[in-house]
């Protein structure tokens, strides 16, 4: 019996063969544009997030101080709670992590050297450079170059230049490629730092790296003696330290514990980019509900194809039904039919989609999408996202057919015959 519905689920579909192959195509064209553009949503942050894990720090351990002291003193105590007020007015002090060597080597204990992989304490100092009649603000950060390669790996992402020149040279700069552009920069040209408080100095380009993060590449390094120098810091000050840790998907508990330890803010890499993050998120979300409506419409093809044939069958099936065919068996060839139509349209989306995801990963055009700036487009070919898209689809196609099943099989073999035969 299964095989006679099969036989007939086979003929009804190639009895309308232009139809049919073009309800497949529009099923294969809604699969291939759904996982063409989840796989350009998913790989932008799958590569935003691997290019953040390789080049930013997993945990950044803030001049900010955890222990500050409540502002109402009343409310925070008993009613018998006395607060002293002082009308000598001070300067507020600016962010920085005192005795940094100190935590340093708390880092290298025995506690947290296996989490903790690498360390670099930095000085950032928002500075304006100037050569010739060219000007632009940016951000200096200074380094110790060793400790901050192990951190973002500066050594492999220079383009030009050397780290034994930088190393060499105490005025020295690696420059990113977006402010050498910007700024017509070469090797050994002079460069003049002007800080927002001090004397300006004279630098020299020793480098010009490119890391992909519009916010890194849009920056310069400097050694971190000349860095303390420029924004007036003493030598056990620092602004902050950048931290690598062994798990970096899993380190709020490590950044906690280490507030906890240090007293000054722990912030995860996930906490700093919290808002790039939820954004693509709710891209996604918002491209994944417009682009499902093309299923949808795929679905209402199938319905179409269907309720056509069973219009157009009305008295082969009215036939089969006296035949001792039963409702549910009409019902389950009219659901295998859609079924069938879905699959095909599925599986033949799902080649195309693997040719137009190659295709645009292939395109040798450098764009900046979002945080990051990469030749050509950021592409995921995660299988999942096939097999789940492909799956839904195929939903979609077998219960499109649940409406023109359903009305095969209510129809009266009587009343059907009866009226083919007048």
């Amino acid at each position: 019996m299964l095989k006679t519905l099969f036989d007939i689920a086979v003929r009804h579909l190639f009895g309308r063969r232009r139809q049919t192959m073009t309800t497949i195509f529009g099923v294969a064209i809604s699969t291939m544009v759904l996982i063409t553009t989840n796989s350009l949503m998913r790989g932008l942050l799958d590569s935003f997030v691997e290019t953040l894990v390789n080049v930013a720090p997993h945990i950044t351990v803030k001049g900010e101080k955890t222990h500050s002291m409540p502002l109402n003193l009343i409310d925070k105590e008993s009613s018998s709670a006395v607060a002293f007020i002082d009308d000598n007015i001070q300067k507020l002090e600016r962010e920085e992590v005192r005795n940094y060597r100190q935590i340093l080597a708390l880092f290298s204990s025995n506690e947290y050297e296996k989490k903790v992989l690498a360390a670099s304490p930095y000085v950032e100092s928002q500075v304006m450079a100037v050569k010739g009649s060219r000007n632009q603000p940016l951000l200096l950060k200074g380094v110790l170059i060793e400790k901050e390669d192990a951190i973002s790996g500066i050594r492999k992402k220079l383009i030009q230049g050397d780290i034994t020149m930088f190393e060499k040279t105490s005025n020295a700069l690696l420059v990113g490629r977006t402010v050498a552009r910007d700024m017509n920069l070469k090797l050994n040209d002079q460069l003049v730092i002007i800080p927002a408080s001090g004397k300006s100095r004279q630098c020299k380009v020793a480098g010009i790296f490119f890391s992909g993060v519009n916010a890194v590449d849009n920056s310069v390094l400097v050694s971190l003696k000349l860095g303390q120098i420029i924004e007036g810091l003493p030598p056990n000050k620092v602004t902050g330290i950048a931290l690598k840790v062994s798990d970096p998907f899993t380190n709020a508990s490590l950044a906690k514990d280490l507030e906890r330890i240090t007293g000054y803010r722990c912030l995860t890499w996930q906490e700093e980019n919290a808002s790039i993050l939820s954004l693509f998120a709710r891209i996604g979300y918002i491209v994944f509900s417009l682009v499902a409506f093309v299923g949808v419409v795929s679905g209402f093809g199938v319905a179409n194809i269907l309720v056509t044939t069973v219009f157009e069958k009305s008295r082969d099936i009215a036939i089969m039904k006296s035949l001792g065919f039963s409702a549910p068996q009409l019902v389950g060839m009219f659901i295998f039919e859609g079924f069938m139509v879905g699959l095909a349209g599925a599986l033949v989306g799902g080649v195309l989609a693997v040719g137009s995801i190659k295709l645009m990963a292939s395109i040798p055009i450098e764009s900046s999408q979002g945080p990051l700036t990469q030749t050509g487009f950021s592409m995921s070919y995660n299988p999942l996202y096939f097999l789940l898209i492909i799956g839904v689809t195929v939903l979609i196609s077998t219960l499109a057919a649940i409406l023109p099943s359903a009305r095969a099989a209510k129809l009266e073999p009587v009343s059907v015959l009866r009226d083919s035969s007048l």
